[in-house]
């Protein structure tokens, strides 16, 4: 075998050995892509876990609707920055208005969300079961101030698994610091227990009521 053949087989022997090199360079990306990804899935269930878990501790025992609601209030805007939370509870007549209240005044002129709901709208949310956004909330019936609208970011998070909730929280805040799906995925998860306590102290009020 001449010097030019020799030559031109370890040229193709390179050749082949970069291609195998940089196969197995691209494999291993993509493993450690993988395993980042199911590092940072697996943070954030632990994080749900944990807020889900510190929920339901906090609002264990608690036989009061006014106590449950604003000790639910302050645990979810505690998870969700800078947001405005409110409860509504569907009734046989229209629906209760729940608001978490801070110890920060509101201004009189303030834009308040939930001050746009009605009866009507409420029922639509309630009967979708599903979290909606505000242009599902748009679509179902809300008015509002485009102005103030478009500068918001909202949901509502259904309270309940039925074909039918019976209310949901409203969650929003300004649109520039858009709410993202983990922080609802959090909120999503204390619902089903939230209605439940939700209807409990719901139960113990009518039960008082009729023997009072």
């Amino acid at each position: 075998m001449d010097y030019k053949q020799r030559h031109k087989r370890l040229r193709l022997l390179i050749a082949k050995l970069n291609k195998e090199r940089k196969k197995q360079a691209k494999k291993i990306d993509i493993l450690c892509n993988d395993f980042i990804a199911a590092q940072r899935d697996f943070i954030k269930k632990l994080n749900t876990i944990s807020f889900t878990a510190n929920f339901y501790e906090s609002i264990i025992g608690t036989t009061d609707l006014g106590s449950l609601i604003l000790t639910a209030g302050k645990l979810i805007k505690d998870e969700i920055g800078d947001s405005n939370v409110a409860f509504f509870l569907r009734q046989a007549d229209g629906f209760e208005l729940h608001l978490f209240k801070s110890d920060q005044p509101i201004a009189l002129e303030e834009q308040r969300l939930e001050n746009c709901f009605t009866a009507e709208l409420v029922d639509n949310i309630c009967k979708s079961n599903k979290l909606c956004t505000l242009d599902e909330m748009l679509a179902m019936g809300l008015q509002g101030n485009p102005i103030y609208l478009n500068k918001i970011s909202a949901v509502t998070i259904p309270l309940g698994r039925l074909s039918s909730s019976p209310g949901f929280i409203l969650i929003y805040r300004p649109s520039a610091n858009k709410l993202t799906t983990e922080e609802l995925n959090n909120i999503t998860a204390i619902t089903c227990g939230l209605s439940r306590a939700i209807q409990f102290c719901q139960l113990l009020l009518h039960s008082s009521d009729k023997t009072g």
